[in-house]
């Protein structure tokens, strides 16, 4: 089993899939050719949909890894084909186990290639945007990598979270948003201060890109949440998350 990252077969079903998904989905693409032709990149998309990661997978010119929940481990269905197709497992109890995907992701990337995570950490289920986690900005400044937001909207409704089976002929849409690039707080890179407002600028900029309502808290803690749109202020700059980096940054 593969956890190491995107490989060969990555390579040979993008070949094949993508024209195939076209012909079954309207893909509307954007900003696909800020994405840099080598070298190590991290792409943060919203997450709204279990395809999610296949389609932006489907669509970027080199292979990407993205990590996902272990519990597809757990599963004959998914336990071998995923790894293969470059899921990094993550244990989404913390600690430890969720610094082994930390550590995985961080030699992709060193590597030189493309790295995928979602920083909200799981589906949004209502159609908001949450805060997001900090593992993609600890990632980039430990490797000195731009960060890309990446918008996707239309996804829900192609495969809405619980939906066995995807509609078809349905349209969507995957814009890549312009690099956050990390080197002008390479100095502060042990300031968790400064991961805070990486991680605020991303959100900003993926708010932007999806035109979703932000909530300034995390997915699935939102019993007392009210909408805000405070993000483009990048508010709470000074906070500590309460959860481990990737906790939960997981596709599915």
């Amino acid at each position: 089993m593969n956890a190491e990252g995107a490989g060969k077969l990555q390579t040979r079903l993008r070949r094949v899939a993508r024209p195939v998904a076209r012909k079954l989905w309207d893909f509307q693409l954007e900003g696909f050719d800020r994405l840099p032709a080598e070298g190590p990149a991290i792409l943060c998309p919203n997450h709204i949909s279990f395809l999610d990661s296949a389609f932006l997978m489907l669509h970027v010119p080199r292979n990407i890894s993205f990590v996902g929940k272990a519990e597809y481990m757990d599963s004959w269905k998914t336990k071998y084909v995923f790894p293969a197709m470059g899921m990094i497992p993550i244990d989404r109890s913390g600690g430890d186990k969720s610094q082994a995907a930390l550590d995985t992701a961080e030699r992709v990337l060193r590597r030189g290639e493309l790295f995928g995570i979602f920083p909200e950490g799981t589906r949004s289920r209502d159609g908001y945007l949450y805060k997001g986690r900090t593992g993609a900005a600890r990632l980039a400044l430990q490797v000195g990598c731009p960060i890309f937001p990446v918008g996707v909207v239309g996804t829900d409704r192609i495969q809405p979270p619980d939906a066995p089976l995807p509609k078809l002929r349905e349209s969507c849409a995957i814009k890549i948003g312009r690099p956050i690039k990390v080197e002008r707080y390479l100095d502060r890179a042990g300031d968790h201060r400064v991961l805070r407002q990486i991680t605020d600028e991303l959100m900003f900029e993926i708010r932007e890109l999806t035109g979703q309502e932000y909530r300034n808290v995390y997915a699935g803690k939102t019993a007392d949440a009210e909408p805000t749109p405070e993000v483009a202020r990048v508010a709470h700059v000074g906070d500590r998350d309460p959860e481990p980096e990737l906790a939960g940054a997981a596709a599915g």
